[in-house]
């Protein structure tokens, strides 16, 4: 597949991501992962690769650790976010614009992260393909690779068509009250769902849409034994719990074989 229409497709997906400053305003507080990563960041050597590390959520934590970080992005906006965020608090990373499907760094690692639900970005089997081949290239031999992905439970696939409150926040910068609303359309034969978030001012209102693809976890399991992975663990939260039938996420933990 041509690397230029990947990168269109990719693209054309990122409107949730176009402003860094409202990504984080809305997703900065979650921490659950850092205490996780951090765990298995003490059994590797070398760089940790945080792919699809937006604006550092993860990536600078873990510098500020001591681990050496590189953070991969396609989005080059998030990126300069996360510079001038790894700036302010004097942590230095190293920082790539490039497609997580086709990445090329000099160096293989012990380590590599996906996190933020990052996995349901790669929509078709093709891009799903492409992730792993690109991961597996730069992981050394028994490396580690640690992604989440949001379980296809009958509740988070049969979401309401309509409006759906999902959450309130004062904007940082205007001090206005926000009121966040999806809507969502679940489309069963590609797996893949489509939200509309809409975001709702004093006096103005925005909206943006992002598609996500859902992967059952047998269909995981072919996935990541094809392209060469043994599954360590499977959790169905960052805590650890044991991935259950009430599952709202699955967390993986991949060792790359020979």
């Amino acid at each position: 597949m041509d690397g230029d229409y990947v990168l269109k497709k990719a693209l054309e997906n990122a409107e949730e991501y176009n402003d860094p400053i409202l990504y984080d305003q809305e997703n900065e507080s979650f921490q659950d992962d850092i205490p996780f990563l951090l765990k298995w960041a003490d059994k590797a050597e070398g760089p940790i690769v945080d792919l699809a590390c937006g604006t550092g959520r993860a990536t600078i934590p873990l510098a500020e650790a001591g681990f050496e970080m590189i953070g991969l992005d396609i989005n080059g906006n998030m990126l300069a976010e996360a510079k001038r965020k790894a700036a302010e608090r004097s942590v230095l990373v190293q920082w790539e614009e490039q497609d997580c499907t086709d990445f090329v760094l000099p160096n293989k690692s012990r380590m590599i992260f996906t996190v933020g639900n990052s996995f349901q970005h790669f929509l078709t089997n093709e891009d799903q393909d492409r992730l792993l081949n690109s991961v597996c290239k730069h992981l050394e031999s028994g490396g580690i690779f640690i992604f989440g992905t949001r379980f296809p439970s009958p509740g988070e696939l049969l979401q309401p068509s309509t409006e759906e409150y999902w959450r309130s926040y004062v904007d940082r910068d205007t001090q206005q009250k926000v009121d966040v609303y999806t809507i969502s359309e679940y489309d069963p034969i590609e797996q893949l769902q489509h939200y509309k978030t809409i975001r709702r001012m004093e006096e103005r209102e925005t909206s943006s849409r992002i598609t996500l693809r859902y992967t059952y976890p047998k269909e995981m399991e072919r996935l990541l034994t094809k392209h060469g992975f043994e599954i360590v663990h499977v959790f169905q939260d960052w805590q650890e719990t044991l991935l259950s039938k009430d599952a709202y996420q699955m967390v993986y933990v991949c060792e790359k074989v020979g």
